[in-house]
């Protein structure tokens, strides 16, 4: 596995990820993306969440 990691992937410390209008923030506020509406941003963001609890989850079972 490489020693860096990539910029463009979110971490752990990044979430819970949070909505703002149409955009999805980390929970330090750094914007990384824009839904075309509220509803899907909520969506998306859910999903997100979701995915990182079951992937820590995941981890604390190993």
């Amino acid at each position: 596995m490489p020693d860096q990691t990539n910029p463009d992937e979110l971490e752990p410390d990044d979430f819970p990820v949070h909505v703002e209008s149409t955009e999805l923030k980390t929970q330090d506020g750094e914007k990384i993306a824009e839904a075309k509406s509220k509803a899907l941003a909520e969506n998306i963001a859910q999903r997100l969440n979701e995915q990182a609890q079951r992937e820590e989850e995941d981890r604390w079972s190993a």
